[in-house]
């Protein structure tokens, strides 16, 4: 049974991670701002234990915080899974210093703190992991959402730093890349387009399984990088996109 902390799951992948988790029978603590929809993602739980901590994750401490809650409750650590991100859209004439500021602290920021507060105790565990969530925008773009795009290539590049510095202790550190999961964190995004319906039908065509992915879809790699089963997997990243940067 494993020791998990999720900084950011009370709604979409990180949610559906949680759900996957505790029916594993894992502890997890779940660090959110969103206190209701984390609460409800706890009550919804039929195996495992999870815990909920209200946090603002954007506050400088918010990741010593919540590695320290996790281990007291918990007793230790054995994972972590960063899912939480800002997506922001607008011209790039629009976007003001504050904007940029904001997208980094919660999408780079956060998964480094989080990384080296959590450190000393993953070292302790026998399957340390470190699974930060990306996005196949690290690797395609798309034009108003520039913060987005360098903050997610960003976590490919900490990711592989952290790799090679924590892997002689054993401790794995890895980026998943979703593609398009239909969930209202996307929402920014479909505003930002001249006509959200055909910008959809243009999207999915371009997918070859020609549907966007559901939370669910992405659990299964979340659970798998985590577990022992990918012990000797590091520095690389998982694509779950229906194979839409395949083609």
């Amino acid at each position: 049974m494993g020791r998990i902390l999720v900084a950011g799951g009370a709604t979409g992948i990180g949610r559906a991670a949680v759900l996957a988790f505790a029916e594993a029978g894992h502890e997890i603590l779940l660090a959110d701002i969103n206190a209701s929809e984390a609460k409800a993602v706890a009550d919804a739980t039929t195996a495992g234990h999870v815990k909920v901590l209200e946090i603002d994750l954007l506050e400088p401490d918010a990741a010593e915080r919540c590695v320290k809650a996790a281990v007291e409750a918990f007793g230790g650590l054995d994972t972590i899974f960063v899912t939480a991100a800002i997506l922001q859209s607008a011209p790039l004439a629009e976007w003001t210093l504050d904007m940029w500021e904001r997208s980094m602290a919660l999408n780079l920021r956060l998964p480094f703190l989080l990384a080296k507060a959590a450190a000393p105790h993953l070292m302790r565990s026998d399957n340390g992991s470190i699974l930060f969530t990306s996005s196949t925008g690290a690797v395609r773009g798309h034009a108003g959402m520039p913060a987005y795009h360098a903050s997610k290539a960003g976590l490919l590049g900490l990711a592989r730093s952290l790799a090679d510095e924590l892997g002689p202790h054993q401790v794995r550190v890895n980026c998943l890349l979703p593609g398009w999961i239909e969930t209202p964190f996307n929402d920014p995004f479909w505003s930002h387009q001249e006509n959200a319906a055909t910008s959809r039908e243009k999207i999915e065509s371009a997918i070859p399984m020609r549907r966007q992915g559901e939370p669910q879809d992405v659990a299964g790699a979340v659970l798998f990088l985590s577990s022992p089963a990918a012990r000797y997997i590091t520095g690389t990243s998982l694509v779950v996109d229906g194979g839409y940067t395949a083609v």
